[in-house]
C-alpha cells in the first residue's frame, strides 16, 4: 500500500489550512490595530503568554507578525519573567539546628 502519498497528501491540506488561519489572524489584527489609537493596555499575564510564544517563535518571526510591541520590547519581557522567574526558585535555606514544633515544646512545659 502506498502511504507515502497519502501522507503528502494530508500533511499539505493541514499545512495550507494553518497558512490560510495564520493570513487571516494577522489581517485581523492589522485591522483592529489600525482602528484603536495609541499604546495596547496589557495586563502583566497578557505580556508573561505574549513572550512566551515571542521567544519560541524567534526574532525574525516576530519582526514580521508583531505589531503590538517591538520584538525587541517582546523578548525583554521574556527574559524579565524568565529573571523574576527564577528568583522565585531559589528560597534561601534556613540556617541551624530546624525549630521543634509547638506540641512537642508543650510536652516540656512542666509550669503549667
Amino acid at each position: 500500500m502506498e502511504w507515502k502519498p497519502l501522507l503528502i497528501s494530508i500533511t499539505s491540506s493541514v499545512d495550507e489550512e494553518l497558512c490560510l488561519r495564520n493570513t487571516y489572524l494577522v489581517t485581523e489584527n492589522r485591522v483592529l490595530r489600525q482602528q484603536m489609537q495609541g499604546r495596547v493596555p496589557l495586563t502583566a499575564s497578557e505580556r508573561r503568554e505574549l513572550a512566551e510564544i515571542g521567544q519560541r517563535l524567534g526574532k525574525k518571526a516576530l519582526e514580521e507578525i508583531a505589531t503590538i510591541a517591538k520584538p525587541d520590547t517582546i523578548l525583554a519581557w521574556h527574559r524579565m519573567f524568565a529573571d523574576q522567574q527564577g528568583d522565585q526558585a531559589q528560597s534561601p535555606t534556613p540556617v541551624g539546628r530546624p525549630r521543634i514544633k509547638k506540641e512537642i515544646e508543650d510536652l516540656g512545659d512542666f509550669s503549667k
